[in-house]
């Protein structure tokens, strides 16, 4: 019996010690990737390799987008992006209450850097495993890459419009007419604006709750910090 148990804990160990070597090698994975990214703009992200359309980008450097455009994602997206490391623990609070008093989830506090950590590695499945991934790969972005890169990778891979309309550069192009570091004020806010739902408004679409979402973010863009 002895020998039993000893070998049931050798297998254990064994067991435990590949487990946690494969969740170390993983992180190591997406280290990499982050380090990399400090350095060089990465090609396709998880997100777009999961549509079955195929992808409009086109990648454009922090300095040539419309700081109009910049003011309105912070505002719309993540207000403290400038003073968090990377989970607004204030947003989360606010979102549990709210979400407590309705009795279903109807507030979320994604941060930018947490939204990029999805859309750069992770799939759109919802499972505790999956934030817990999302919350270690938003601790080496943070850790890794300055606020300027961070803002810079995220305005580049966000989707903005049914087809595949990936990053500022196309959306800009695609809804406007216009390259992004030409977008007014009015533009901006309007993009910001459909970034939680893009493929739910079309080429000019305005509806009556867009219109309200637009009021709100241009009056909080003069407040926004932005790297």
């Amino acid at each position: 019996m002895l020998r039993g148990l000893v070998t049931a804990w050798k297998i254990f160990c064994y067991s435990l010690g590949t487990l946690v070597a494969g969740v170390l090698l993983v992180q190591l994975w997406f280290f990499g990737h982050v380090v990399y990214w400090s350095w060089y703009d990465p090609a396709s992200t998880a997100f777009m390799e999961r549509q079955a359309v195929q992808v409009q980008q086109q990648w454009v450097p922090y300095g040539r987008i419309s700081v109009h455009l910049k003011r309105a994602v912070v505002a719309a997206e993540d207000a403290r992006f400038l003073d968090h490391d990377g989970f607004d623990w204030q947003a989360i609070q606010l979102a549990m209450a709210k979400n407590e008093e309705r009795g279903k989830l109807v507030a979320g506090a994604s941060t930018i850097s947490q939204q990029l950590a999805k859309n750069l590695f992770l799939s759109g499945e919802r499972s505790w495993i999956r934030k817990a991934e999302e919350a270690a790969i938003t601790w080496m972005l943070e850790h890794t890459l300055s606020k300027r890169r961070i803002l810079e990778l995220y305005l580049n891979v966000a989707e903005w419009g049914d087809g595949g309309v990936f990053g500022v550069e196309a959306a800009a192009r695609y809804h406007f007419g216009v390259p992004a570091s030409a977008l007014s004020q009015d533009q901006a806010a309007w993009l910001a604006a459909i970034l939680p739902s893009p493929r739910r408004y079309q080429r000019g679409r305005t509806t009556p709750y867009l219109a309200e979402r637009i009021v709100t973010i241009y009056a909080r863009m003069g407040d926004a910090q932005i790297p």
